[in-house]
């Protein structure tokens, strides 16, 4: 009887750290064992977004579809809410957040972040007959930026409690700031006159207003922070490494500047 209880005791303790190492195990076994890679986004054009015929498109769709490929794996694209993007990550409800995410210290304290792979910066968007001559113009007005986002870091500023302290704007902290759920909001409420203006990416307002969009009578007036994108996967994470080594082939074959000159997009700068 005691031999057969020491055998039990030890059967348990197997099968509990089994368990502890498939919980603490390779992120990337975990995904080529689901045989997908579930990528959080939100519509933003041009890295995610539907195009007018109806197909899902953008150049992060097309760039996270061809390293999936090369990972061995389906990609799986699931929209997310972007401010609790950290939380739908670490739960495992996605893999990863591929959607012109922007690198701070915060982000990469906390996650692991590829290497930057496109340039932007936070642009101020207004109607054209708004007076702007630099965010001074915005001191009691109405400002909208998407919540969790870059921009409203530069109106609110941010702390994650671990020393990454990063200050608002200025003249942008005594505005009046709206959040909203998508950086496409944003724009209609600059459009319906509800806000005087939108501080959003530039690489999204380059390709949503002016001339010839749905938002021809808004402007880009205003280049604010400049910033990279990353792709950002669980702390601690190996798929990074890997993504990051696709990364560097696609630099050096071409075919990643091929993908952001049909964007509009520039890469960013090799470090």
């Amino acid at each position: 009887m005691k031999k057969l209880s020491l055998l039990l005791m030890a059967l348990i303790l197997v099968f509990a750290l089994a368990a502890c190492a498939s919980d603490t195990g390779s992120d990337l076994e975990y995904v080529k064992k689901n045989g997908k890679m579930i990528i959080g986004y939100t519509v933003y054009e041009p890295m995610n977004y539907t195009d007018k015929d109806g197909n899902f498109t953008g150049f992060d769709t097309e760039l996270a579809k061809a390293v999936c490929a090369k990972l061995g794996v389906d990609a799986e694209f699931v929209i997310i809410n972007w401010g609790t993007k950290e939380v739908a990550l670490n739960g495992k409800d996605i893999d990863c957040i591929w959607n012109g995410l922007t690198l701070d210290a915060e982000r990469e304290a906390n996650m692991a972040c590829t290497d930057p792979y496109v340039k932007n910066a936070q642009v101020v968007v207004v109607k054209k007959d708004f007076a702007y001559t630099d965010t001074s113009s915005l001191i009691g007005k109405t400002v909208c930026a998407e919540i969790g986002s870059a921009g409203e870091t530069l109106i609110k500023g941010s702390d994650d409690g671990k020393g990454n302290v990063t200050p608002p704007e200025e003249n942008l902290a005594k505005a009046d700031y709206v959040g909203k759920e998508v950086q496409t909001d944003c724009l209609l409420e600059v459009k319906a006159g509800t806000a005087q203006a939108a501080i959003l990416d530039m690489t999204l307002a380059n390709s949503m207003v002016g001339e010839g969009t749905d938002y021809a009578d808004l402007v880009i007036v205003d280049h604010l922070a400049e910033e990279n994108y990353g792709v950002a996967f669980r702390k601690g994470s190996d798929i990074r490494d890997e993504v990051n080594k696709i990364f560097a082939e696609m630099v050096a074959d071409g075919s990643m500047k091929a993908l952001a000159d049909k964007y509009g997009l520039e890469l960013a700068d090799a470090e």
